[in-house]
């Protein structure tokens, strides 16, 4: 992580911060055994430029990274890094939260869960992320 924030900072002029997330797969106390993610090869990657390319137009930022990992995760494993650089922390921070809410919902990634007691199943799309991005477009609207 330490190393993908520097590279992303030292490539830019003017940065007053730097914004990281890493998503971590969580063993849920224990109950989680493994996350298994596949994605769409091409679609995923164009998606989470897309994604990327919305971010740059809304805020003024020096640099943006995101990786998302997919396969077999075990709890511990991390999932995802976003790093956002900007001149102002506040467009560093809600460009990092835009990129998290919108990698959630519109990123082609199916998520499996693979429990410790051998059940598990494809997991349902959360009803909270949704609205989460949902206050994004009520944000841009308000710019107009």
């Amino acid at each position: 992580m330490a190393a993908e924030a520097a590279r992303i900072a030292g490539e830019a002029r003017d940065v007053g911060a730097v914004v990281t997330f890493a998503g971590i797969c969580r063993g849920d106390g224990g109950r989680l055994a493994a996350l298994e993610l596949e994605y769409y090869p091409g679609m995923a990657e164009a998606e989470i430029g897309r994604i990327v390319e919305e971010a740059k137009a809304r805020w003024p930022l020096s640099g943006v990274g995101v990786i998302h990992r997919y396969g077999r995760l075990e709890p511990g494993d991390n999932i995802v890094l976003v790093v956002t650089a900007s001149s102002h922390r506040g467009d560093a921070f809600a460009a990092a939260e835009f990129l998290m809410d919108y990698l959630k919902t519109r990123a082609p990634f199916w998520k499996k869960e693979h429990l410790a007691d051998r059940a598990g199943g494809w997991v349902e799309a959360a009803e909270r992320d949704d609205v989460a991005v949902k206050r994004w477009s009520a944000a841009a609207a308000g710019r107009r």
